[in-house]
């Protein structure tokens, strides 16, 4: 039986896809009523941290933080999702006008700010990763909807690529700055586009994938990236060869693979997922989910993956849905 590791070591050894002690667990969720200020922020992530003890930090900033130095606005209103109240792009050469973000000033350097203080809160002893969205998806958000920005895409392409050049640029140096500040990785989510339930899999490589590439391409050396393949119809299987060490995404949605399943075709990546979210975690019941997590373990065995669920869960879950899943872990598993 292997020592009680410390996080650290259990995440290092699922990567290295070593002898665990137990399976690796997290779980992540927006705070919005904390999103707007990066103390709030920073506060909100530490003490969900310290009620619930995850293996890994993932940050959920708000999630327009990317688009909001190009002119995307958003409205909060007390703990409820924010809602979008200003595109910047309105007509194709709008996509021009785009320049590279500085660093040093607006919601970029809030940002950092707050991952400066995630870091001294954590104090090394556990790994936390930023989240960044895609290219593709950072210019979908400044579009008025996905609709909108499919029809710029396919007809004015060479405009959207002049986004998606700058757009790259800025997070190339934005996730520089993370790891500057003390991050352990990234996590690099696709939001709604690598799935066929949006676009081909022929227009995702063509105008998604290469931008994708070069971000990752261009991160400091990392232990512990994610890349977090969103929705249903997923294109995992097109995208299981991205530099990352470990990829999540929704093992139980329609059309996407198993984790098992996924597991075999990353070849020797880590796989992080296996709970339902939204709804189905609402409401579950916590026998159900404490057999949920013991049918996965003795599915997937102990070593080589880790448990979450497929994606942000929904912040009206009951707490004790949260603490089954953590303490599930905890327990040994059934004898052969």
């Amino acid at each position: 039986m292997t020592d009680k590791m410390t996080h650290w070591e259990r995440i290092r050894a699922t990567l290295r896809g070593q002898e665990n002690d137990r399976v690796a667990v997290s779980m992540w969720r927006h705070f919005y009523g904390s999103e707007t200020s990066a103390q709030s922020l920073a506060e909100a992530m530490l003490a969900f941290q310290s009620k619930f003890d995850w293996d890994f930090v993932k940050v959920n900033p708000r999630a327009s933080y990317h688009g909001e130095g190009w002119g995307l606005g958003v409205k909060y209103e007390s703990n409820r999702e924010p809602k979008v109240v200003q595109t910047p792009i309105k007509e194709p050469d709008d996509w021009l006008k785009l320049e590279v973000l500085p660093l040093d000033r607006g919601v970029l350097l809030e940002h950092l700010e707050a991952l400066k203080l995630i870091a001294k809160g954590l104090n090394r002893e556990v790994p936390f990763l930023m989240t960044v969205f895609t290219p593709l998806s950072i210019a979908a958000d400044l579009a008025p909807s996905e609709e909108i920005f499919l029809q710029y895409l396919r007809q004015h392409t060479d405009k959207v690529r002049y986004a998606l050049d700058v757009i790259t640029e800025t997070f190339i140096r934005f996730t520089r700055a993370c790891f500057d500040r003390g991050t352990s990785g990234l996590f690099y989510a696709t939001t709604s586009w690598a799935t066929s339930d949006r676009m081909t899999s022929e227009e995702y490589l063509a105008l998604a994938r290469p931008y994708d590439l070069k971000i990752l391409n261009a991160l400091p050396p990392a232990e512990f990236n994610i890349l977090h393949v969103c929705k249903q119809h997923n294109f995992l299987r097109f995208l299981q060869d991205y530099p990352v060490q470990a990829f999540n995404w929704d093992a139980r949605g329609s059309g996407n693979p198993s984790l098992a399943e996924g597991r075999s075709m990353v070849k020797g990546k880590v796989v992080i997922g296996g709970i339902r979210h939204g709804k189905d975690l609402v409401e579950a019941k916590p026998q159900q989910l404490t057999d949920e997590v013991s049918e996965l373990r003795s599915s997937m065995g102990q070593n080589g993956w880790m448990l979450s669920a497929g994606c942000t869960f929904m912040p009206e879950t009951p707490e004790i849905n949260l603490l089954t899943i953590r303490k599930a872990v905890e327990k040994k598993p059934a004898s052969p």
